[in-house]
């Protein structure tokens, strides 16, 4: 029998056979990396010279009687803290090419890619060396051992066979992370990985359509999402670009000079060689000040930050966050101009044409960014909320009267803690100084400096964090969501579904919490709600048949230009071929149980489940009443309140909702009632149904609301359903539907395969596992089953995988927007409960959740 060590030690292996048989390419080149490197000696400490010499790439190793070195450097890691990097970074990037490549591609792209990107890079550096090159003169001597130049190529060939959009979005993120390393550090290794991955452009060409795919191809037209991606990637690279600069050894990148912005903040000792000369006590002030108070070191990335946080709203497409962008890139252009005046006039470097060069590229990257940003500014027209932006100035405002306010009140009370003695006047302006960084003062000499303890904190922290209110500020503004509900559009949209239909579930458009969005022409209609940037759809669209694909189309339009992400939810087989054409992806998220009333008949054995509770109730008095909530008395409208409070009361849960009816969508007029009224007129029972049109009329109804009292006669509800689809049948109805299950699946047919496990349906089949003890999802639909139901599947349509979990995060908040803390307590319990309970799966069940 295997201990509980052994099943232990199964499941933790379980995982590493599946790796080991799904991707062996990825994990033979890591284990020979590992294996080289502990054979190299560099497991347990860095290479050594003569390592380097025989194994590394280099100018002078890989072009000097060694070109071995171009492979065998992909194999061994530096010292082990660069083997642990390699290893976490590199094993993914090699996963994902060989989903796509295969492993015998993968391995041959990894090795090919990357010895052509190190005899390429050691070929340039050896040329411009001899000519004299600066960045080649300072890197030829170099020796890189780098297993990430390999695996950026074998990534970069794989984006060849994947589809135009991933295609798209790997390439540009690869390309500018690479970038990025080599434009603000500039190491060997940055250049070799920018020609493994042009070097892996080509071969994925190669190989995915001969020499017939190196033809250049007009590139597919991007969505404003995609556009807003671009842009938003290219300032947040200037963002992270300085601080990769400072933190970078060499500083061999040509924009690495912009990592001043940040060095600057850091004064060094000859910075201050003038002032100390003159005074000891004012040197030791300046120098603890500049090199060591945290204050000034946070206000100097103030202007990274604002970029970071301008690049994550500029994926929002944010009107905000482009002039933010626009702004910071002037400012930092501004202060790079007098950097290259005074750079210009040092007698070290005036003769130095390549040194000016390199500093004015520095000027040129910001306002290149600027110029990017104006030309695509057609893509960021979503302005934030009037009451949002009114809210934002005057918390700004107020944020920067009282940092100000409360800098004068405290330095006017401890002046003689500055250096010089502050009047009221150099106070002030010294105030102003303090919400600017200090790279952005043009030195040190302007800085007034504290001598006493608390004229040093209300020097340092002013700044900070009045900026910190600002970004967290800019970042709510760019989260505050303007639906724009136009008065008129709800009363349009009924009258759509009244004409049209939107579906068997179309009708639960128009409850409490949806917007509706009208097409151009008047003639379809979608509802709709927003949540955490994703518009959640309702059912099908409220169009004409024919009009489908271009009312899906326009709404898909309306949502690009706004940043949303379009899913729709809840929608029938009939739409698929139009997500299909899109390219969409689509997940079963339920399945619909339908009754034919043509054929609907209560005879025959397989009825008797249903007949005899239909039959009972009847026998016992119990009348099945047809109405609204406006036809109701005061004491039948009180009973169905307090009947539903106590099933919610019971149940310690939150009562779901968004698909999910309650007591405030029984009150629509439009929507029938079914009472069981006991002889004594005491409520047993009630369901609610939803109306389903076409041209006009009423051709079925849907099931919603569900609600039993606990001393009700034993299959009330089969009593009510039953009742319902006589009555609805004898008025004309083509069906009744019983709504949808979510998480369910129809069963499969006899002599039927069942189709193959994917990760999501995994994951759902785990969902509904796990939340059966909650609502009772499964228990719902086998109860349903006892109609001899047709069943219909329901879908969920997205457009990038890349959003589920924004997704899912939507539809957990539009099905339990008001989960609080108890109820979820209560929830868990619930669910960890499933493993000790199993509720009776019989044919007598009863329904637990809404319908």
């Amino acid at each position: 029998m295997p201990t509980w060590s052994t099943r232990r030690g199964a499941a933790v292996l379980r995982p590493l056979r599946r790796l080991v048989r799904r991707s062996p390419a990825a994990v033979a080149i890591t284990l020979v990396l590992v294996a080289a490197s502990a054979v190299a000696g560099t497991l347990a400490g860095p290479a050594s010279a003569e390592t380097t010499a025989w194994w590394a790439a280099g100018a002078n190793t890989t072009l000097d009687g060694r070109p071995w070195t171009a492979v065998t450097s992909l194999l061994i890691a530096a010292d082990p803290l660069q083997l642990l990097l390699d290893v976490l970074l590199m094993l993914p990037l090699l996963i994902v090419a060989e989903r796509r490549l295969g492993s015998a591609r993968t391995a041959v792209s990894f090795l090919l890619t990357g010895a052509l990107g190190a005899v390429l890079g050691a070929g340039l550096q050896a040329i411009g060396a001899q000519a004299g090159e600066w960045w080649a003169g300072d890197t030829v001597g170099d020796h890189t051992f780098d297993p990430l130049i390999g695996a950026v190529g074998a990534l970069v060939t794989a984006t060849a066979f994947m589809g135009a959009l991933w295609r798209r979005r790997l390439r540009v993120s690869v390309f500018a992370v690479v970038l990025m390393f080599m434009l603000y550090a500039g190491d060997s290794a940055d250049v070799y990985r920018l020609l493994s991955g042009a070097s892996g452009l080509v071969l994925g060409a190669l190989l995915a359509g001969g020499v017939a795919g190196l033809r250049p191809q007009r590139p597919a037209p991007s969505s404003h999402r995609e556009s807003r991606a671009l842009l938003a990637t290219i300032v947040a690279v200037t963002a992270i670009g300085p601080l990769v600069a400072v933190l970078s050894d060499s500083g061999y990148g040509p924009f690495s000079f912009l990592g001043r912005l940040l060095q600057s903040a850091f004064t060094g000792t000859t910075d201050l060689e003038d002032p100390c000369s003159r005074a000891v006590r004012h040197c030791a002030h300046h120098v603890r000040l500049s090199l060591v108070a945290p204050g000034p070191i946070l206000l100097t990335f103030v202007p990274l930050l604002l970029l970071l946080v301008a690049a994550y709203g500029l994926r929002s497409g944010r009107r905000l966050s482009l002039l933010l962008a626009i702004g910071v890139n002037v400012a930092i252009a501004i202060l790079e101009v007098f950097s290259l005046q005074r750079a210009a006039r040092h007698p070290e470097f005036q003769y130095y044409a390549e040194y000016l060069l390199w500093v004015a590229t520095t000027v040129l990257v910001p306002l290149g960014v600027v110029a990017v940003l104006v030309l695509g500014r057609r893509h960021f027209r979503i302005r934030a909320p009037r009451a949002a932006a009114r809210l934002w100035t005057r918390v700004v405002a107020i944020g920067f009267v009282a940092s100000l306010g409360s800098y004068l009140v405290l330095s006017a009370g401890v002046r003689t803690g500055f250096e010089p003695l502050l009047g009221f006047g150099r106070l002030l302006l010294d105030g102003l100084l303090r919400f600017v960084p200090v790279s952005f003062l043009g030195g040190a000499g302007l800085l007034a400096v504290p001598r006493e303890p608390l004229a040093r904190v209300v020097f340092e922290w002013v700044g900070p964090v009045f900026w910190l209110l600002v970004l967290v500020a800019i970042i709510a503004l760019l989260r505050a969501t303007d639906i724009q509900r136009v008065r008129g559009d709800e009363a349009r949209y009924r009258a759509l579904l009244t004409r049209h239909g939107a579906g068997s579930l179309g009708h639960q458009g128009t409850w409490e919490g949806n917007a509706h969005w009208i097409s151009r022409d008047g003639e379809g209609g979608v509802a709709y709600r927003v949540i955490g940037g994703v518009a959640l759809t309702l059912s099908d669209p409220a169009c004409t048949p024919e009009r489908r694909a271009d009312t899906v189309a326009e709404f898909v339009r309306f949502c690009d230009e706004r940043s949303w992400t379009p899913v729709f939810y809840s929608i029938h087989d009939e739409l698929l071929p139009i997500f299909d054409d899109l390219g969409w992806s689509r997940l079963s998220v339920g399945e619909e149980t339908i009754l034919e009333l043509s054929a609907f008949e209560l005879t025959g054995k397989q009825w008797q489940k249903v007949r005899y509770p239909l039959n009972r109730g009847i026998k016992l008095g119990i009348r099945a009443e047809w109405t609204s909530w406006p036809e109701l008395s005061l004491g039948m409208a009180n009973q169905i309140v307090d009947l539903s409070e106590r099933w919610v009361a019971e149940k310690a849960l939150p009562e779901m909702g968004f698909t999910l009816g309650g007591i405030d969508e029984v009150r629509d007029p439009d929507v029938a009632l079914l009472l069981a009224v006991g002889p004594d007129g005491v409520l047993q029972g009630v369901t609610s149904w939803l109306p389903v049109h076409r041209e006009g009329r009423v051709i079925g109804w849907t099931l919603d609301f569900m609600r039993r009292s606990d001393d009700a006669m034993p299959g009330i509800m089969e009593f009510l359903i039953a009742s319902a689809a006589l009555r609805v049948k004898e008025e004309g109805a083509e069906f009744l539907s019983l709504s949808g299950a979510p998480l369910a699946t129809a069963p499969i047919e006899e002599g039927q395969q069942p189709p193959e496990p994917t990760v999501l349906s995994r994951l759902l089949e785990f969902l509904s596992r796990t939340l059966e003890p909650a609502y009772g999802f499964t228990s719902l639909f086998r109860f349903k089953a006892k109609f001899h139901p047709r069943y219909a599947g329901l879908w969920m349509a997205y457009p990038d995988a890349l959003q589920l979990p924004r997704i899912g995060a939507a539809l957990g908040r539009a099905y339990l927007p008001d989960l609080s803390a108890s109820q979820a307590l209560a929830f868990a319990r619930v669910v960890g409960s499933r493993a000790e309970e199993k509720a009776p799966a019989g044919d007598g069940a009863t329904p637990t959740a809404s319908g």
